[in-house]
């Protein structure tokens, strides 16, 4: 997935805002947190770096391709980076940008989550 291929992507995803802030990267926001951010790749690759549950961090951070989030898993975050071949398909990276997405929503309070119409369904 290339940065054009990305920020289309989180920018069909509900109630998404979108910035380049910290030395250019692209940074996708829902309720004004951040769920992705497209920059602080090593160059060659995009570097894709979006927030994960505790299990699939567990799971992710020592796959080729991806590793824990430089700086935000170093304070103790579970956010990973895909950085690198093989790293994840396209359609896995998707699904897990969805969760970052969803995860970081509903971290908000309730009542931005209805101002924003995010997560009526989950109760």
């Amino acid at each position: 997935m290339n940065y054009k291929q990305f920020n289309t992507y989180c920018g069909s995803l509900a109630q998404t805002t979108y910035v380049v802030q910290w030395g250019g990267s692209h940074v996708w926001k829902v309720g004004a947190k951040v769920f992705a951010i497209g920059g602080w790749g090593n160059g060659k690759y995009p570097g894709i770096t979006f927030k994960v549950s505790g299990i699939a961090y567990e799971l992710l951070k020592e796959q080729p391709g991806l590793r824990p989030a430089p700086y935000l898993a170093s304070r103790g975050m579970k956010w990973i980076q895909h950085y690198a071949e093989p790293g994840l398909s396209d359609g896995d990276l998707k699904d897990y940008l969805r969760e970052s997405h969803r995860i970081v929503s509903l971290k908000l309070t309730k009542k931005i989550q209805k101002e924003l119409g995010l997560n009526q369904d989950q109760g």
